[in-house]
C-alpha cells in the first residue's frame, strides 16, 4: 500500500527490498530485529489485498452516499460542507487504493517484491498513488482539526459561532486546507523515482524479463537531507502537531459539551425532546470521528518520529506494520457513513428520502416524507448548520 503512514519514504524500502531479493545473492540478506512481528507482516500480507479492496469498495459507495446526502437542500450548512469535503478527501484515497489493492497485493507477481512490477504504467501509478493519498489523508487530517474547532465554538460560543463559522468562511477554511496540504507535501513528491532492473532466475525454470521498482531521486542522492526534512514533514506537519490539537480541542468540546447540557438542565430539567438528544448524538457522533482519527495518527505519527531517531527502526518495526497501519487509515476514511447513520436521524432521514426511491409511488411514500418532515422540523439547524 501506500498511504502515507507508511510509504512517506517508499525510496528506502524499494531499494532495500531490491538489494536483499533480487541483485544480492551474494551479500548479506536483512536479518529481523523481530522475527514474530516480521512473520505476522508476511502472514498479513496475504491477507490484506482482499481486505483492502473490500474495504475500499465500500468506502467508495459510503462516501458517495454521504456526498450525495449532505449536499442534499436541507442538509446544506456550514457544518455538513466540512463533512462533504471530508467525504471527497476520504472517497479520493480509496479511488487510488482499490486499483493498488488489486494489483500490487491480490495479482501481486510471485517473482518480485512488493512494490515492483514489470509494467511501467502499473509502477508510475503507484507513485502517483503514494503522493496523491499523502495530499487526501493530509487533507482529512486538518478539515477534522477544523470540524471539532466548529462544533466547539458553536457549543461554547454560539454567538461568536453565528459570525464565525459561516458558510463563507467554511469555504474559504476548506479551501485553503487543500492548497496548504498540497504545498506542505512538496518535499514527498520529490524523493522517489522509478527504476527500470533486470531480473534474472538462473535456477531450473530460467527466466528473465525487465521490472520497475522505486529508488531514491537524483535531487535525493545529491540532497540527502532532504530525505531527512520529509521525515520531519511527515511526522510534525501531518502527524504530532495536528493529533495535538485535535486532544486539544476534543478536551475543549467534551467540556463545552458537558456544560452546556448541565446549564441545558438546570433550566429546563424535564425537557427530554427529540430535539435535545439529537443535539447531543451529533454532538457525541462528531467527538467519535475525531476520537478515532486521534487514535489512528498519534501511534502513527510517535513511529514515524522514531523513524528519525532510532537507527534501523523503519526495517524493522515502520515497514512490518506498514500494512495494518493502512487498513486503520481505511477503516477511518469509510467509517463516517455508519456513524452518521447510526447517530444522527436528520441524516438517517435525508438518506431514506434520497435513496429509497422505490417508495416513492406506493402509500408507504408519504408515511415516510411525513415522519422525514416531522424530525426535520423537530431538529435544531440553526442558520448555519450546527447539526448533521
Amino acid at each position: 500500500m501506500a498511504l502515507p503512514e507508511y510509504v512517506d519514504v517508499l525510496s528506502q524500502e524499494s531499494e532495500m527490498q531490491h538489494n536483499y531479493t533480487l541483485e544480492s545473492t551474494n551479500a548479506e540478506r536483512y536479518i529481523p530485529k523481530y522475527p514474530g512481528l516480521y512473520t505476522f507482516s508476511k502472514e498479513y500480507f496475504t491477507y490484506h489485498g482482499y481486505i483492502g479492496a473490500v474495504v475500499s469498495a465500500y468506502g467508495i459507495a459510503a462516501n458517495l452516499a454521504n456526498i450525495i446526502v449532505l449536499t442534499r437542500k436541507k442538509m446544506i450548512s456550514s457544518t455538513n460542507t466540512i463533512l462533504t469535503w471530508l467525504a471527497v478527501a476520504d472517497l479520493m484515497t480509496m479511488l487510488s487504493y482499490l486499483p493498488v489493492s488489486i494489483h500490487f497485493y491480490i495479482m501481486k507477481d510471485p517473482n518480485l517484491e512488493f512494490p515492483s512490477s514489470r509494467n511501467l504504467h502499473w509502477i508510475r501509478f503507484m507513485l502517483f498513488h503514494i503522493n496523491f493519498t499523502v495530499v487526501a489523508h493530509t487533507v482529512a487530517i486538518w478539515l477534522t482539526i477544523m470540524l471539532a474547532m466548529w462544533r466547539y465554538f458553536f457549543i461554547s460560543h454560539p454567538t461568536g459561532a453565528n459570525i464565525i463559522c459561516t458558510m463563507k468562511n467554511a469555504k474559504t477554511a476548506i479551501l485553503l486546507i487543500y492548497m496548504m496540504s498540497v504545498i506542505i507535501c512538496i518535499p514527498n513528491y520529490m524523493i522517489t523515482s522509478v527504476q527500470e532492473s533486470y531480473y534474472n532466475n538462473k535456477g531450473l525454470n530460467f527466466s528473465s524479463f525487465v521490472y520497475y521498482h522505486f529508488k531514491d531521486s537524483q535531487m535525493t542522492m545529491k540532497k540527502p537531507v532532504l530525505n531527512k526534512f520529509n521525515y520531519w514533514i511527515q511526522a510534525f506537519c501531518i502527524k504530532l502537531i495536528p493529533c495535538v490539537l485535535l486532544t486539544i480541542v476534543t478536551i475543549l468540546l467534551i467540556m463545552a459539551m458537558t456544560k452546556a447540557y448541565q446549564r441545558h438542565m438546570r433550566l429546563k430539567p424535564q425537557d427530554r425532546s427529540e430535539h435535545v438528544r439529537e443535539h447531543h448524538r451529533t454532538t457525541a457522533m462528531l467527538v467519535i470521528i475525531v476520537g478515532l482519527f486521534l487514535v489512528s495518527e498519534l501511534s502513527q505519527g510517535i513511529l514515524t518520529l522514531c523513524n528519525i531517531f532510532i537507527e534501523k527502526f523503519y526495517e524493522d518495526v515502520y515497514w512490518p506494520l506498514g500494512d495494518l497501519m493502512d487498513f486503520m487509515a481505511l477503516f477511518n476514511n469509510s467509517i463516517n457513513f455508519l456513524l452518521f447513520c447510526t447517530m444522527s436521524r436528520h441524516f438517517r432521514d435525508t438518506f431514506v428520502e434520497t435513496f429509497c426511491v422505490c417508495w416513492s409511488n406506493g402509500p408507504t411514500h408519504d408515511l415516510v416524507n411525513n415522519v422525514v418532515s416531522t424530525n426535520i422540523n423537530d431538529l435544531d439547524v440553526d442558520t448555519n448548520g450546527e447539526d448533521v
